[in-house]
């Protein structure tokens, strides 16, 4: 998936059809000349819906599509024909999307399952033909209902990517290098902040057919809660996985305060993280031997499980797979 083609924001100025206007027709044949009415109903406006696919990784084929318009009911016609339904426009999109009001950014629904439907913004209804307002003291009623018209709404998709394993930790603590070494991913590595701008998603085979997702996240700073660095943006990802591994370079200063910094700014932007199962990875190892590391670990965060490895040399990377496997498959 390249950087430029994965878009996780789009916001559609979203319109659908006006409903069908009632038809005010009387019957009238050759032996019937004051025939009752018979006027049909107008067919409901396009709706505008959300569906889940497998088949879709990004919101890029909306990015360009800022209006999404659906068709208008077709008016009732003589005896009692409804018109046709105005086709509704279906925009599919990638597990984990979520759809918000742009104008009061409340959360309308989240679309987790394969096929899962929504009703972005209804049609209009079709107006009642005059058939419906007869009575025993008005038989002959001149009048029907008009549609009722269409919806314009401006609307926010955003992506939460879907995997089992999300890494945490701050710009340049090996996570793009891990994900290369234990999937098919190829995201971009580099020796400088930020090298990760969008998430990169990797399927990890796990002995024999298994396999599990693992998402790379763009690194964390702190004060992203606040809209630092990218914020928002990459926070919103970490809420869809099932477990977050936690990687910080051996040679960082104070790997407990790093780790603290990471669980705190997971914490202001959503406390809910905090329940999600754990685990610590101290990274680029490759540079340490076994003195080394006993003398490190007692410096290491408490209540967490964590592991040495090097995903140059492989130190440890079969291991921590069978770690992640284990998290994630508990019940």
């Amino acid at each position: 998936m390249a950087e430029s083609n994965f878009v996780d924001y789009v916001k559609i100025c979203c319109r659908s059809g006006k409903g069908g206007a009632g038809s005010r027709h009387f019957r009238r044949e050759k032996f019937v000349p004051k025939g009752g009415p018979d006027g049909g109903d107008g067919g409901r406006g396009g709706h505008i819906i959300v569906r889940g696919s497998k088949d879709v990784w990004t919101l890029l084929h909306l990015k360009y599509r800022k209006h999404v318009i659906a068709e208008d009911g077709e008016s009732g016609a003589g005896a009692k024909r409804t018109g046709a339904q105005g086709h509704d426009e279906i925009l599919e999109v990638p597990l984990g999307t979520v759809a918000r009001d742009f104008e009061t950014g409340r959360l309308e629904f989240e679309i987790t399952e394969e096929g899962q439907e929504f009703v972005l913004v209804s049609g209009g209804r079709g107006g009642l033909g005059n058939d419906h307002f007869k009575t025993s003291t008005n038989q002959a009623p001149d009048y029907a209902q008009p549609g009722e018209p269409g919806k314009e709404e401006w609307k926010i998709l955003e992506l939460k990517v879907l995997a089992d394993v999300g890494l945490v930790g701050f710009p340049n603590a090996g996570k793009s290098t891990l994900l290369s070494v234990v999937s098919a991913a190829k995201p971009e590595i580099a020796d400088y902040p930020f090298t990760t701008l969008v998430p990169n998603l990797g399927m990890v085979r796990y002995r024999g057919d298994r396999s599990f997702v693992m998402a790379d996240i763009p690194g964390i700073i702190e004060g992203a809660a606040e809209g630092r660095g990218l914020g928002h943006r990459f926070l919103r990802h970490i809420e869809r996985n099932s477990t977050l591994l936690f990687m910080i370079a051996c040679d960082t200063k104070d790997i407990r305060v790093e780790y603290d910094i990471l669980v705190n700014e997971l914490k202001k932007y959503n406390p809910e993280l905090l329940h999600k199962k754990r685990l610590l990875a101290i990274t680029k190892c490759d540079m340490l031997d076994e003195l080394m590391i006993e003398q490190m670990k007692p410096s290491l965060p408490v209540g967490i499980p964590s592991i040495f490895i090097s995903a140059v040399t492989g130190m440890n990377v079969d291991r921590l797979k069978d770690i992640i496997w284990e998290q994630i498959n508990q019940g």
